[in-house]
């Protein structure tokens, strides 16, 4: 039989404040375990939450960038369930009343078409303690660190259909959150993560299926495979007469398969209520609105003034904006190097490469841009040949060395001197007679092969458009 795929994604997102979501501890990643925390974010008997100001007004960013609507009231609740990294029992939520409502993400299918992913919900609520479990000692160690940093849930409707939408919508929100800058969207370090909610129909019916659910996945290749596996598995069952339950599973991404781990609580067992310590808040329209002038530009708008402003193509100004690490550190780049088109090409070309190859859903360049922008310039100008250069790039990738220094130590300059490099082909010709009556023969390659000869005997350092030109001359006479 063939199904519909209906697929529905929680994201969670942890925000870049100073301080937690309601106490004054710092939100950092890492820290010794249990320095960042106090009797409010532990959850102590008598100790009172505070809203943070900054939590609230990040979460209104990520609503107005999605065009959600803000609410003029917003409550906070609790959310009543056992698990051992929340020391209270319960996590201060939002249910009925959210901060932001509705919006939603326009994605670019398979087919070439746009589609707009609604959204139900944003709400702020309090992250989780970290759990370590130590198997040496036959236990489980908490470290509150993290339980109390204030984390946005972006509830999508389910309106998804494909693996492949799921990752473009994931991609795109996170790209949103990063150029807003509320979070710095680190999916290795957890701060962001999504649940899946997945399940299958008969093609064309509109009753939704049994939906199952699949917790915290930290990176897009294991939202793809989770997704592709759990169309499988429900595909086979339903196949084979069995019905689905609404459970909650885990995915296991080095065993390619995920497993039951409970079955699924409706709504109503978390059994909400106002939380007594936190009053409602009134939102301000005032307030809203002050947001929206801070907001910076989003990516549509950073790629028009790339195309228009700086002469790039489309393309090019499509993949530089994917990520916001990389515009900020082009930016940079090009305010000691103004040459935006060769820097971009260079980027594109041979810095991605590098990145990709890192393995990593978290762009990091670990060469300063005034040393990257330093080696541009001296291969631009000639100072260095493009060999060099390569090699150059590759080094200062694992040290970040200042390259000027590398190449007046190691006397990389580049050789351009015609009287020079001419000697040295005169040379070459002596020793490769051979070569030579190949070249006249009609065999092109030769040329290639003196060139190599060339650079192999100046060690990269010669002019290559200079050596071509001079060893054509020769060898044509």
């Amino acid at each position: 039989m063939e199904y519909d795929v209906v697929i529905g994604l929680e994201v969670h997102s942890e925000l870049k404040t100073k301080s937690k979501v309601f106490c004054g501890c710092l939100n950092e990643f890492g820290g010794e375990p249990n320095t960042h925390c106090c009797p409010v974010c532990i959850g102590l008997p008598g100790s009172l939450p505070i809203p943070n100001k900054e939590a609230v007004k990040m979460t209104i960013k990520a609503g107005l960038a999605v065009g959600s609507q803000i609410n003029d009231v917003a409550i906070f609740e609790r959310k009543n369930y056992f698990y051992p990294d929340l020391a209270k029992a319960y996590q201060i939520s939002q249910a009925v009343r959210p901060i932001c409502v509705g919006g939603g993400i326009e994605i670019d299918t398979e087919d070439g078409n746009k589609k707009f992913i609604r959204l139900n919900r944003i709400h702020l609520e309090e992250d989780a303690a970290k759990l370590i479990h130590n198997h040496k000692i036959g236990g489980t160690m908490i470290d509150y660190n993290r339980g109390g940093t204030p984390l946005i849930e972006i509830v999508s409707e389910p309106d998804m259909s494909s693996a492949e939408e799921a990752v473009k919508y994931l991609a795109k929100l996170r790209n949103i959150l990063q150029y807003i800058e509320v979070s710095d969207c680190k999916m290795e370090q957890g701060s962001l993560r999504c649940d899946i909610n997945i399940s299958l129909k008969p093609k064309g019916s509109k009753e939704l299926g049994v939906r199952a659910e699949m917790k915290n996945l930290n990176s897009f290749r294991s939202v793809a495979r989770a997704i592709e596996y759990e169309i499988k598995r429900q595909s086979r069952l339903l196949d084979e007469g069995e019905k689905i339950v609404q459970e909650t599973r885990r995915w296991d991404d080095a065993r390619n398969r995920s497993f039951s781990m409970r079955k699924k609580e409706d709504a109503q067992d978390y059994r909400y209520f106002p939380d007594p310590d936190l009053l409602p808040f009134k939102i301000e329209k005032i307030f809203v609105d002050e947001i929206k002038k801070s907001m910076p530009q989003l990516r549509e708008q950073k790629i028009k003034y790339y195309v228009d402003e700086l002469g790039l193509s489309n393309y090019d100004a499509e993949v530089l904006t994917n990520d916001l690490n990389l515009v900020k550190y082009f930016d940079k780049v090009i305010s000691y190097f103004y040459k935006p088109k060769f820097v971009c090409n260079f980027i594109l070309t041979t810095l991605l490469k590098k990145v990709k190859d890192d393995s990593s859903d978290d762009l990091v360049v670990p060469i300063s841009a005034e040393n990257f922008a330093n080696l541009l310039s001296m291969y631009e100008s000639k100072q260095i040949s493009q060999a060099i250069c390569r090699e150059l790039f590759d080094e200062i990738w694992e040290t970040d060395e200042d390259c000027k220094k590398i190449v007046a130590e190691r006397g990389l300059t580049q050789n351009n001197d015609e009287d020079d490099i001419k000697n040295k082909v005169l040379e070459l010709i002596k020793e490769f007679p051979q070569s030579v009556q190949d070249y006249k023969s009609g065999n092109t390659k030769a040329l290639s092969f003196f060139i190599g000869q060339l650079m192999k005997k100046t060690q990269g350092k010669a002019n290559p458009q200079i050596a071509s030109k001079i060893i054509k001359e020769i060898l044509d006479n």
